[in-house]
């Protein structure tokens, strides 16, 4: 069993990108354990919205093979509490030994990406930036391990 993340765009920021290590290097402790990295496409005058989603969707479908359960964050997706995350991802943990999380560039999946994924997560129905929600999102997934394991990380 693993956990990949795969994030269109860099992470740029110094506070993001120091957070997004720190619960990277924790996560080492309780499981294989991948972020990917993959470069936006840059939109110029000539290029739409529809076909930068288009060319990341090409990115993100060459990361999936046929057993990979993959779970888009994305707005429109089930939301958890912290604990309910932690039961969620550990069931997964159990019956998935190859889930992709994936999240998507500025202007969100095209359609190919939707249909192809098995299910859907948002953080919150605020809308973060895609710095600040690579770090949130391992923090959570740190987070679900902590809650698994019994650690006095978490404080219900």
């Amino acid at each position: 069993m693993a956990i990949k993340i795969l994030a269109i765009g860099k992470t740029n920021k110094g506070f993001t990108l120091d957070g997004l290590n720190e619960y990277l290097g924790r996560l080492k402790r309780y499981i294989p354990f991948q972020w990917k990295e993959v470069p936006d496409i840059k939109r110029s005058n000539k290029t739409t919205q529809q076909e930068i989603k288009q060319r990341e969707a090409e990115i993100i479908l060459k990361e999936v093979s046929p057993t990979t359960f993959l779970i888009l964050l994305d707005e429109k997706g089930k939301q958890f509490t912290s604990e309910k995350f932690a039961n969620y991802l550990e069931k997964k943990m159990v019956n998935e030994p190859d889930i992709l999380f994936v999240i998507g560039g500025a202007y969100g999946f095209d359609q190919s990406v939707y249909d192809r994924s098995n299910e859907k997560l948002s953080l919150s129905e605020m809308t973060f930036s895609h710095q600040m929600v690579r770090m949130f999102f391992v923090e959570q997934i740190y987070r679900a391990f902590t809650i698994i394991k019994g650690e006095p990380y978490h404080h219900s």
